[in-house]
């Protein structure tokens, strides 16, 4: 049941040049090694910007299940690199099965977006308890409203009316994103989701991390023998992992937006840690992200009791546990697919 968690490493250096070495997976700049890892203690790299990958040490990883995934240097998602297809067969059978079958596809939405909501609505509850709220505060309006959203979705509806329960919801939820925001309201404030580009700080740290889950989501869906690329919320698209993006609803408030907030409350975060271009992208500065990435590490190898399983487990093996389960779901070997609510 169990997987070892390794180490996603992340290259931010620019000019960086990833090779082979036997077993090793060699880090350089300017022909000096800066880090040498055996290949079976990692289980994903991300490259930022200008790095370089020698077609040697992308056959290496290939051969040994190491997802590479290419980003822009703040943080974009331009091109992934997997080894040969080495999934179960009779479990993308399945897969695919159900992602045809209009009830299937309904009951996996509503357990993807009622965990998501859910989720969320525990974020806005802990914060409503732990802090005075303002006296124009829309969070216990909002709490409610997203408990009213949560009881629709326990009866089975079409994926549309799903897709649209959810979209009313993020926008519940982002409009007092702005409120759990405590210090330095200056140069940290939510106004609404912006992504291609982010135009201001937090957006940056949201879309930066949120892309950092979907390779997690993407990497513990091909561990498992699942397409990643077939979804269930998320339409097919060529190129998009739509069944990652679909786990990773589950964890975008709990893991990512916890985590923004958490990074921008402690006073981790200046405004001299971000750059805004003439286009009026706002992007992370390459030492912050190096930084930053770093507390994201940290953060995947604390423990949580999944409150499925009742196991204590690193929180980074959460998108692999889940997408093991969602497989069991696939193959029969559960009634119903358990996705993770946060407690």
């Amino acid at each position: 049941m169990m997987k070892q968690l390794g180490n996603t490493l992340y290259i931010t250096k620019q000019g960086s040049y990833v090779s082979k070495d036997g077993t090793n997976i060699v880090v350089s700049l300017e022909r000096e090694e800066l880090l040498r890892l055996p290949v079976h203690t990692i289980e994903g790299l991300v490259c930022f910007g200008n790095v370089t990958v020698s077609p040697f040490a992308l056959g290496l990883c290939g051969e040994n299940r190491v997802t590479i995934s290419f980003l822009s240097e703040n943080g974009r998602f331009l091109a992934r690199s997997t080894g040969p297809q080495t999934g179960n067969i009779l479990l993308r059978r399945a897969q695919h099965r159900s992602s045809t079958d209009p009830e299937k596809t309904s009951l996996a939405a509503r357990s993807f977006v009622s965990a998501k909501i859910a989720n969320a609505r525990t974020i806005l509850r802990r914060y409503q308890r732990d802090h005075t709220l303002a006296e124009h505060s829309l969070i216990p309006q909002t709490v409610d409203l997203l408990a009213h959203s949560l009881g629709e979705l326990k009866s089975l509806l079409p994926l549309e009316t799903i897709r649209g329960i959810e979209g009313d919801a993020a926008r519940l939820y982002f409009r007092v994103f702005d409120e759990l925001i405590m210090i330095n309201k200056s140069d940290f404030y939510f106004r609404e989701r912006s992504r291609r580009p982010p135009l201001d700080n937090v957006n940056s740290l949201l879309s930066f991390f949120y892309t950092l889950l979907a390779h997690d989501t993407t990497a513990a869906c091909e561990a498992i023998g699942l397409d990643p690329q077939m979804g269930f919320l998320h339409a097919d698209r060529p190129g998009r992992p739509s069944l990652a993006l679909d786990l990773m609803e589950e964890f975008r408030p709990w893991f990512v937006d916890r985590f923004v907030l958490t990074r921008i409350n402690l006073g981790e975060l200046k405004s001299n840690d971000f750059l805004k271009r003439e286009t009026g992208g706002v992007e992370i500065k390459e030492d912050t992200r190096r930084e930053i990435i770093k507390k994201w590490q940290e953060r995947k190898k604390e423990t949580i009791q999944h409150p499925f399983l009742g196991e204590t487990v690193p929180m980074g093996l959460l998108p692999f546990l889940q997408a093991q389960l969602f497989s069991r779901w696939l193959r029969g070997d559960i009634d119903t697919y358990p996705p993770f609510f946060y407690r």
